[in-house]
């Protein structure tokens, strides 16, 4: 058995920048990746025409801020840069290509047991630690919800996880199911190559452009939160006017209570508001009651053929699945079962780092 004050499961953002902290402070401690590289869902995942939609002074790792000078919004390309120089400076190592078979937390040696499997060399490895945090993300598994008939659709079925661009969809009729951020900007890049986009949109959803939500999430800094919304949301409907004509219709309450209370964002607009007012992109107002075929039907018994679907109806964690204690820290859907800002700290040692569903939003304090 390897021994350890800290195991980091995952080697994304959260886990490097427990690392980098750990470093700082000299406690002994390993990163345990299955990929085989750093934040794999940047790398492998992302769409090609993913940037962040948050402004870089809010989506710094902790010790090292973006400079002043640097862009506002970065880049896929350059966030990775700056991971990669994250690591570099900071020396951090993390052991890839292990996959996390199981962890249990032994209460006769007060201690963690963290069995994983090096997938490289076919071996099992056996880890003991004081401390265990789960870093292994809110996105690590797809979700495609249970459609009737949707195992026999003759067309192409994606998960946004897999979805690179819309090169190969042009002059196709293609459904994108989910309306968040990655739904609305996969049916505009689809758009722009060419598809017969729709989109399904059912719920309410907060439309603004990424210097709105700058905007407030500077203003929340200093005023309530209800203030930061009012402010944004009157800014959002001087620009977009009453979206509800279009199948768009506002929450009662504002975007950044929303936020923190429920997990779920705003949508940041990247040219998929107006292209849905043109009437580019359609908006089906409506649920998938079943698929025959090509052919997708409605629950307002709406129907129309589609070449393929993209689902971009979010991720689970899988933390509960090797984790055997969760229950220590975690609630049965593998996110954290203490309430925000307390989240993070479970018993026995097992704490929890980006699992908040906040977005990539660090304090001035690293965490």
């Amino acid at each position: 058995m390897q021994e350890f004050t800290v195991v980091i499961v995952g080697g994304g953002p959260s886990g490097l920048a427990i690392s980098a902290l750990l470093i700082q402070n000299s406690i002994s401690h390993t990163i345990l990746e299955k990929e085989d590289c750093n934040a794999s869902l940047w790398r492998k995942n992302a769409y090609d025409r993913l940037n962040l939609h948050l402004a870089s002074e809010f989506c710094s790792l902790p010790l090292v801020p973006h400079p002043p000078s640097g862009p506002t919004y970065l880049t896929k390309d350059q966030f990775l840069q700056y991971i990669d120089e994250y690591v570099d400076h900071f020396d951090i190592k993390p052991r890839y290509y292990r996959v996390v078979e199981s962890a249990n937390y032994d209460n006769v040696q007060n201690k963690w047991v963290v069995e994983a499997k090096n997938t490289l060399e076919g071996t099992l490895e056996v880890y003991g630690a004081k401390f265990l945090v789960i870093a292994s993300g809110e996105n690590s598994e797809g979700f495609i919800p249970n459609v009737h008939g949707l195992g026999k659709f003759e067309g192409e079925v994606v998960h946004s996880k897999y979805y690179k661009s819309g090169s190969k969809y042009k002059s196709k009729d293609v459904l994108v199911v989910g309306c968040g951020n990655s739904g609305m900007e996969i049916a505009y890049d689809l758009h722009n190559w060419g598809a017969n986009t729709s989109i399904v949109i059912r719920n309410p959803l907060h439309v603004f452009t990424r210097d709105m939500i700058r905007i407030g999430m500077r203003l929340v800094q200093y005023f309530p939160v209800y203030i930061a919304d009012t402010i944004i949301t009157i800014l959002a409907k001087l620009k977009y006017g009453d979206l509800s004509k279009y199948g768009i219709h506002r929450p009662k309450d504002g975007p950044l209570y929303l936020k923190n209370s429920t997990g779920k964002s705003a949508v940041i607009d990247v040219g998929t508001i107006e292209k849905i007012m043109e009437g580019s992109i359609k908006v089906v107002p409506s649920g998938i009651k079943k698929i025959e075929k090509k052919n997708v039907i409605f629950e307002n018994n709406m129907e129309k053929e589609f070449d393929a679907i993209v689902f971009a109806t979010g991720y689970k964690s899988v933390a509960n699945e090797w984790l055997k204690d969760y229950k220590y820290a975690l609630n049965e859907k593998g996110f954290p079962k203490n309430p925000f800002p307390k989240h993070w700290k479970g018993d026995h040692g097992l704490y929890c780092a980006g699992l908040a569903r906040k977005g990539f939003v660090w304090s001035k304090k690293g965490c």
